[in-house]
């Protein structure tokens, strides 16, 4: 296959998003307790979660937008409390500056400088984390997120759309991801080639259809494999 671009995901494929987003609701339950007591007692940390999981089955036209989806959920919290003037943004600023503060999985970063010296890369994600903060920008020629194009992995669409982005056709992009069915599937019926980055070795889903193209424990393999790929 004639590789001319790449797209890859962020969440659990450069980097573990649980501990992160663990760490984001104790520091935003940590800023409640601090300024805002009878909401945090009234809405701990689990019972946060399952109002945020109660808004996203509410509101699945959001499922593209998870800041709005949080923001809902905020406010809707505060509202239970019958406290006016939620301080949405600046909940949020908590939120994301933990949500940021990812640890790099050890292959990523060497392979995200070997790979954006050979093809130009989009990233391409679901979810709300921000590269500037996190400092992984420049190694990508366009950004592409659910929230922005308005539709979610596995939609076709979002994928369609990181492929006008790169001005390559979809034959001719590797789309590099952790999920089988959101990145996979997704970028399999989008017509483009797939790389599951596939860190426990499962098999893959067979209820899934047809296996991706690259079945790799790291992105040390993916750079091995195109620099292999790229020889004459």
């Amino acid at each position: 296959m004639q590789i001319l671009a790449i797209t890859i995901d962020l969440d659990d494929t450069l980097w573990p998003v649980m501990p992160a987003l663990q760490q984001a609701d104790r520091d935003l339950d940590d800023y409640l307790r601090l300024h805002y007591p009878q909401v945090a007692k009234t809405w701990p940390i689990p019972a946060l979660r399952e109002l945020r999981a109660l808004v996203a089955a509410e509101r699945i036209d959001l499922a593209h937008d998870f800041t709005a989806q949080r923001y809902i959920t905020m406010q809707r919290a505060f509202d239970a409390c019958g406290v006016s003037d939620a301080p949405l943004d600046a909940m949020f600023e908590v939120f994301a500056a933990a949500r940021n503060a990812v640890t790099l999985y050890p292959d990523a970063l060497p392979a995200l400088e070997r790979m954006r010296m050979a093809l130009p890369m989009a990233s391409l994600t679901n979810g709300n984390a921000d590269l500037e903060r996190i400092g992984l920008h420049l190694h990508f020629a366009h950004r592409i997120s659910a929230r922005d194009v308005g539709v979610a992995k596995p939609d076709a669409r979002i994928f369609l759309a990181a492929a006008e982005k790169l001005g390559v056709a979809p034959e001719n992009i590797l789309h590099v991801g952790d999920d089988p069915e959101l990145d996979v599937v997704g970028a399999r019926e989008a017509g483009m080639r797939t790389a599951w980055i596939n860190r426990a070795g499962h098999p893959w889903p067979g209820t899934l259809g047809v296996a991706p193209d690259l079945d790799l424990r790291d992105l040390a393999g993916l750079v091995a494999w195109l620099e292999a790929a790229s020889k004459p």
